[in-house]
């Protein structure tokens, strides 16, 4: 699925976890830009659902690339150790500084511009 995601054939979850696959290597996005793009905006909590749910899909979804609308890391404690989320943007290239992604408005990937709707 290159650079499309199907808005209404599948579930919400399925849509949030397009668009998270969609994220690139060294870039981040966040809950309510998703929420938006698949056009339910203001349902940022509900692609957190999503994300929390993520590690137990037979796919990847990189969860690590989606903070809040601030760069936070706040959906940290869903990884394995309190620092996983951390050093997977690290790996990445992206610094993060107590739980803050470093750089947040260059490395933001807003779905709407990002992808052709």
């Amino acid at each position: 699925m290159a650079g499309r995601v199907r808005k209404h054939s599948a579930s919400f979850f399925e849509n949030v976890y397009d668009v998270v696959r969609l994220v690139p290597h060294g870039r981040v996005t966040s809950y309510g830009s998703i929420a938006e793009y698949i056009g339910l905006r203001g349902s940022a909590r509900m692609v957190g659902w999503a994300m929390n749910g993520s590690h137990t899909r037979l796919t990847d979804v990189p969860a690590h690339r989606v903070v809040n609308r601030n760069g936070l890391l706040t959906g940290k404690h869903h990884f394995g150790t309190p620092n996983m989320m951390q050093q997977l943007l690290e790996n990445e290239g992206i610094e993060v500084v107590n739980d803050k992604i470093v750089r947040f408005n260059e490395l933001f990937w807003n779905p709407l511009k990002e992808l052709q709707i």
